[in-house]
């Protein structure tokens, strides 16, 4: 997974346990788009000043998910999830049920909520 792509995933999950301005910054530099530049004079601070930051909160969103490993457990139940549903539609191809293809509807519509 691209890191970028990660970070804005923890920072979803784990945001609220930064700081403030660590929240702000990584969401206005993985989210937003913006550059350290743009930060920094929107902040008032150096671009240097910006990388630190960002840099702590990257790190503090790392340790938490090394901890507590809700990405991780999110990812591996979403798999479950869809390998479920690939056996779902294997099963819909092979019986003509209505009974179990209406089971089998319903069952796909409240693990396709969860994704």
């Amino acid at each position: 997974m691209d890191k970028n792509v990660k970070v804005s995933i923890l920072w979803q999950i784990y945001g609220k346990l930064l700081t403030d301005k660590q929240y702000e910054i990584i969401n206005d530099y993985y989210n937003n788009d913006l550059s350290l530049s743009e930060i920094a004079e929107n902040n008032n601070i150096t671009r240097q000043a910006v990388r630190d930051v960002i840099k702590k909160g990257e790190n503090k969103l790392f340790e938490l998910e090394e901890k507590l490993l809700i990405m991780d457990k999110m990812s591996k139940q979403e798999k479950q999830i869809q390998e479920i549903l690939s056996e779902i539609s294997k099963i819909q191809e092979n019986y003509s049920d209505k009974k179990i293809e209406k089971i089998l509807n319903n069952v796909r519509k409240e693990l396709s909520c969860l994704v």
